[in-house]
């Protein structure tokens, strides 16, 4: 038998929102095989064609790498409800991302998304499971 021992949640939890960067960052690379992406980027004709735009789209991906510090060093509580606010409200944007990407170029985009909105939904399955302490 292998040995197999438990893993705190908060550790659990800060995996996930790595893995979770990882699928980003490989979503956005590939993307940039897509005929015409760098031409668009280069001519600023994209989606984050506005600082505006480009501000909330940084905020947004600036959620996951923050949570993998907040698992390892707040407290419970706040960990907790930060991982269930945040598990839900990226959950709904990977969706919506994920809904837009259904063409024959974007279909990897589409089938990232569908892995990041698994993981979301494990982290706040995981969260509003947080163990409680035995008296």
């Amino acid at each position: 038998m292998f040995e197999n021992p438990k893993i705190n949640i908060r550790i659990k939890l800060a995996a996930l929102w790595t893995s979770l960067m990882f699928f980003y960052i490989y979503g956005d690379y590939f993307e940039l095989y897509v005929p015409n992406k760098v031409d668009s980027l280069l001519k600023g004709t994209e989606l984050l064609d506005t600082p505006t735009k480009l501000f909330l789209a940084s905020v947004s991906l600036a959620i996951p790498a923050a949570m993998i510090s907040v698992n390892i060093f707040l407290k419970p509580k706040i960990c907790r409800l930060l991982n269930i606010v945040f598990g839900i409200l990226l959950t709904i944007i990977v969706i919506l991302v994920g809904s837009y990407s259904l063409t024959d170029w974007y279909s990897f985009y589409a089938f990232y998304a569908a892995l990041e909105a698994i993981i979301t939904l494990i982290i706040v399955k995981l969260a509003w499971n947080w163990p409680k302490e035995l008296d």
